[in-house]
């Protein structure tokens, strides 16, 4: 299992085994203290261990909390083996950050836990009283596969206590009711804004934490755009220049404006160009490297796969502007099918809930696949509670008025009118992905093919699309149940 990981931490491998009770592996991507943080973790009597993924970005708050504890090294993921060693699981949810754990005792005691938005991958499969974790499906032994099932978010399993949930993703002072704006169409008060800008400028310098370089991900998109100016302004502030990268077909809406953007913004730019061919090539390991069939997914994921390939020569973290449309209403869809206030803030809620099995495993995985490491600024918690306790009165787009229209005006001053009020496109298709990839791969199943195979999976496969990369991870996952593990079939 370990060694089938090792293209997400291709740094250092580690592993430790308590007797006959427990077994644990790590694969290292070394972003804090690179030189002592290797992986397991242990305490100083070597009584309970820790093996994690992720990033704990108020580490060094907690660590002044514990009093007494003998660390030996700097690394974030011990922070969260001494909290839970002396308060136990629950005290989990003090950390805030993207994690996976699993943490083992001398004794037998033995925890896994998963950040409350889902930010990083966790999988569980349990056979004949045994119950085996990772952070991806391809590691699970093939006789395992049909057992595996997602890790729910915000949720901790200790043997004893079975599954208990200790966060979610949004928290609930976000849920109440809030008092709604009489026009969306006017003026967004000063202070709102000033709170909503600071709040996600601290989200960003709070993310560059690490002992590495960290880039952008940088479309041209607003979302993207915005995170790469926040932090183009907190490294220009400490003598240093961001690295911007983008992707796209020689055509793509998407390159112009990330170039734009750079140029702006001042950045050291780089550029993953892409013909169909390279992404025909590269759509096989996306589909691998993603574990899911959805076909708008792929469709994103494979210029990321392309784009993190280049990233990773450069860099060993990128900041990317995932979450921003769940939180301010950023689709299209948004407006069109919920226009009543209520029914739009439920549905964001709804969303952002569901984004794990979605948008957030394809930012991981493919970055992951090359050793690089993505961080979400957008999704830290306090920036969801934050943007989604703001009335949704002022997130509909009003009289020709564009979506997101209280991001963008939060954030005036910052960018040129033309990257601030630029038109919102989805990845797939701004980035040229979606003319590439669909027609070159519904070619290939002919329509018996199709109505042949289509009920394979409940519910049936949509689109030829689907079938083709269905195929795919059928292949390399054999005896997969898409039911417990897919984004498109989950229903919790």
């Amino acid at each position: 299992m370990l060694h089938r990981l090792t293209h997400r931490g291709p740094d250092d491998m580690g592993s430790i085994t308590l007797g006959d009770q427990a077994w644990l592996g790590h694969t290292r991507l070394s972003i804090v203290d690179v030189v002592g943080g290797a992986q397991p973790l242990g305490t100083a009597d070597e009584e309970m261990w820790l093996v994690g993924n992720g990033e704990i970005y108020n580490h060094d708050d907690v660590r002044q909390t514990l009093d007494g504890r003998i660390f030996s090294t700097r690394s974030d993921n011990e922070v969260a083996l001494h909290l839970i060693n002396e308060q136990g699981p629950d005290a989990i949810a003090q950390l805030s950050g993207m994690y996976a754990f699993v943490a083992a005792h001398a004794d037998g005691r033995f925890m896994a836990a998963r950040d409350p938005v889902g930010i990083k991958p966790l999988y569980w499969a349990r056979r004949e009283g045994d119950t085996r974790f990772a952070s991806e499906m391809r590691a699970f032994d093939p006789a395992w596969l049909p057992a595996v099932e997602a890790f729910p978010p915000g949720h901790f399993w200790t043997p004893r206590t079975g599954l208990r949930r200790f966060e979610r993703a949004v928290p609930e002072r976000a849920l109440k009711p809030f008092p709604a704006p009489r026009n969306p169409d006017a003026a967004i008060p000063e202070d709102l804004l000033r709170q909503t800008r600071e709040m996600i400028v601290r989200s960003v310098d709070r993310q560059m934490m690490g002992d590495v370089p960290v880039g952008v991900f940088l479309s041209g998109g607003l979302d993207s755009t915005l995170v790469a100016a926040i932090a183009a302004d907190y490294l220009r502030a400490r003598g240093r220049r961001l690295q911007t990268f983008a992707v796209g077909t020689e055509s793509s809406s998407d390159l112009h404006a990330a170039r734009a953007a750079a140029d702006y913004l001042g950045t050291e730019h780089h550029e993953a160009l892409y013909t169909p061919d390279d992404a025909i090539r590269a759509l096989p390991a996306t589909v691998r490297a993603v574990e899911s069939f959805d076909p708008s997914l792929i469709r994103s994921a494979v210029p990321n796969y392309l784009l993190a390939e280049e990233t990773a020569r450069h860099v060993k973290v990128v900041l990317t502007g995932e979450g921003a449309d769940e939180i301010f209403a950023g689709y299209g869809y948004y407006h069109r099918d919920f226009p009543e206030e209520m029914d739009l803030q439920a549905e964001l809620v709804r969303t952002i809930e569901g984004l794990h099995k979605l948008n957030l495993q394809r930012a991981d995985r493919v970055t992951m696949a090359h050793g690089l490491e993505a961080r979400v600024p957008f999704l830290d918690r306090e920036v969801i509670a934050f943007g989604l306790h703001l009335p949704a009165g002022w997130k509909i787009p009003g009289l020709d008025r564009m979506e997101k229209r209280l991001l963008r005006e939060a954030f005036t001053g910052w960018l040129p009118g033309e990257l601030l009020w630029r038109k919102k496109e989805q990845f797939g298709t701004g980035s040229g992905a979606r003319d590439v990839l669909v027609d070159l791969v519904t070619a290939e199943i002919t329509d018996a093919e199709f109505e042949a195979e289509r009920d394979r999976v409940r519910p049936p496969l949509r689109t030829k699309e689907e079938l083709a990369y269905y195929r795919i991870l059928r292949d390399a996952l054999p005896g997969l149940r898409p039911e417990e593990t897919i984004g498109r079939f989950a229903t919790s």
